[in-house]
C-alpha cells in the first residue's frame, strides 16, 4: 500500500499527503484496517498523479463509536490532534511547509480543527469531494445510508485490493439512517453486523471510477498552496 518516493520531483515537493486510516471492524468481510488501506489508495493515487511527497498512514485514529467489537483500537482525539500538527511542525522544519491530511474514517472528527487551526494544512476529500466522486462513479446509496462497510468502501477494495474482501458482502445489506446518539452510544444499538449500507451494490468498476474522480478533484486542493 505505502510505498515511499524516491523520484526527484516527489524530494523537491513542498505538499506532504499524509493517510488517516483507523483499526476497527468493517463487518464480516473487510478488514480492521479497511479505512488505512483506503486512505492509503487514494494517497498513492494522488502522488502518482500529482507534484507531493507521500508519507506512511497513521493506522490509528478515532474509532470510539465502534468499541463494542473484537479488534477495535483507538487512540484519544487530543493524541491524534498532537501526532498531525507534531508531524507538521516537523515538515516545515525539513522545507515542506504544506501538508494535506486524506482521510478515510469519518470518526476523526478532530481533523478539521486541527486544519481550521493550522497554516499551511487541508483537510482531503472534503463532503463536495466525495459527493461529486460517488455521483461520477455511480454509487446508488446515499452517503447517509452508505456509513459503514457498505458500497463506496467495498467497491474501492474490490478495485484496488481485491483480495482483502471475503465472501458474505452480496448477503450482508443493512440500512440504520436514524442513529440519533451514535456519538454517546456508538454504533452497537443500531447494527448487529457491524455494517451499515448496502455493500450488495459494491462494483470494483464504481471503486476505480470513484478513485479517479478523487485524484481530479485534488488538483483544487493542491492548487490552494500554488
Amino acid at each position: 500500500m505505502y510505498l515511499p518516493d524516491t523520484t526527484e520531483d516527489a524530494r523537491a515537493a513542498t505538499v506532504a499527503v499524509l493517510p488517516i486510516g483507523s483499526h476497527e471492524q468493517h463487518g464480516p468481510y473487510l478488514p480492521l484496517a479497511t479505512d488505512t488501506v483506503i486512505a492509503c489508495t487514494i494517497a498513492r493515487a494522488i502522488a502518482d498523479a500529482h507534484p507531493v511527497r507521500l508519507l506512511p498512514p497513521i493506522t490509528i485514529s478515532c474509532s470510539h463509536e465502534h468499541a463494542d467489537w473484537p479488534g477495535t483500537v483507538s487512540i484519544s482525539a487530543r493524541t491524534l490532534y498532537s501526532v498531525v500538527r507534531d508531524i507538521a511542525d516537523s515538515l516545515r522544519r525539513s522545507g515542506v511547509p504544506h501538508l494535506v491530511l486524506v482521510n478515510a474514517h469519518g470518526g476523526n472528527y478532530v481533523l478539521s480543527n486541527v486544519v481550521q487551526e493550522s497554516e499551511g494544512m487541508a483537510l482531503f476529500p472534503s463532503s463536495a469531494d466525495w459527493a461529486a466522486a460517488r455521483a461520477a462513479a455511480g454509487m446508488e446509496t446515499s452517503s447517509r445510508s452508505d456509513m459503514h462497510a457498505g458500497e463506496l468502501e467495498t467497491s474501492v477494495l474490490l478495485h484496488a485490493h481485491p483480495e482483502l474482501v471475503k465472501p458474505g458482502y452480496e448477503t450482508s445489506d443493512h440500512l440504520a439512517d436514524d442513529r440519533p446518539h451514535l456519538l454517546t452510544l456508538g454504533l452497537a444499538p443500531y447494527t448487529s453486523s457491524g455494517v451499515v449500507g448496502r455493500p450488495s451494490l459494491a462494483s470494483a468498476d464504481k471503486g476505480r471510477d470513484l478513485l479517479a474522480g478523487l485524484v481530479s478533484a485534488f488538483g483544487a486542493c493542491l492548487a490552494l498552496f500554488g
